[in-house]
């Protein structure tokens, strides 16, 4: 891997990941593209570089939420858990990014195997599951924008979008489309749901980075320098997706996501095919 093609796949790294279009299914396609194969300790530098880009976007956010878990660990300890839990929304928040996460985690362990074969499998897969991605974004841009933020979001709005988030382990289907559809399902307002699926994605993006970065020292590249670009580039691609999202989801419809989706899944599924990728 040359330094161009480090950089060019950390930007898809860090612009699909926030972007709802699957970053698991572009990260294929693009090593397919150059003639490139990853290696574990790339994946790893990906991985840190857009958990970098959410923390910080986030940073304010997440601030309040661990300093407010820490006092409900208090809570705990004094017997007003409940009282604090109701009183403080951070609280409830940060909580509730616990729950939603424990989906991911079971199905993460559970269909482990399941889920590396359809990686390294033929390219039809991710490519059917970039259609449904399309569907879901489509579907989910004719509902109309809920209530529900901060304050009101209860745990089963939060498991509900946790659930969708354990979907998106399928390559090809967008882990950003998906709990941000099953927001928008579930009434939550256009731009919490938003916050909440990138604040949701903090502990799957440091899962899946720590599972893998015990093994980073056998597989470290001597050709150091475009795996340290191309995690520079998914830094400053996957704060500038985070940004874009948020604009668009408050002022403009995700259907060019759906069209968008549709048309590389064909794209890809017609080339699968064809043997040209």
């Amino acid at each position: 891997m040359d330094i161009i093609q480090g950089i060019i796949i950390g930007i898809v790294q860090g612009l699909t990941e926030f972007l709802p279009v699957s970053s698991s299914a572009h990260l294929v396609f693009a090593q397919k593209l150059l003639g490139v194969e990853s290696s574990l300790a790339f994946d790893i530098f990906l991985h840190l570089g857009t958990l970098i880009a959410v923390l910080w976007f986030f940073r304010g956010d997440i601030y309040k939420m661990l300093k407010s878990w820490w006092l409900s660990i208090g809570d705990i300890l004094q017997g007003r858990f409940k009282q604090g839990f109701m009183e403080d929304p951070y609280k409830r928040l940060a909580w509730y990014v616990i729950l939603a996460t424990i989906p991911v985690g079971v199905v993460g362990v559970l269909f482990e195997n399941s889920v590396d074969a359809l990686f390294a499998g033929a390219l039809y897969v991710p490519a059917f599951f970039l259609f449904v991605t399309g569907t879901i974004l489509f579907l989910s841009q004719r509902m109309t924008s809920g209530n529900v933020n901060y304050d009101t979001i209860t745990k089963k709005e939060a498991l509900f979008m946790g659930l969708g988030q354990a979907c998106a382990i399928l390559p090809g289907l967008s882990r950003s489309g998906t709990t941000i559809a099953a927001g928008l399902t579930i009434d939550l307002d256009k731009e919490f749901a938003a916050k909440f699926s990138f604040i949701l994605s903090i502990p799957a993006i440091l899962g899946a980075f720590l599972l893998q970065a015990k093994d980073i020292g056998s597989t470290m590249d001597a050709n150091f320098l475009p795996v340290f670009l191309g995690f520079i580039a998914s830094i400053i691609a996957g704060y500038l997706a985070i940004k874009w999202m948020l604009d668009l989801i408050q002022n403009r419809s995700l259907d060019i996501f759906a069209y968008y989706c549709w048309l590389m899944g064909l794209i890809v599924f017609m080339g699968s095919i064809a043997h040209i990728f």
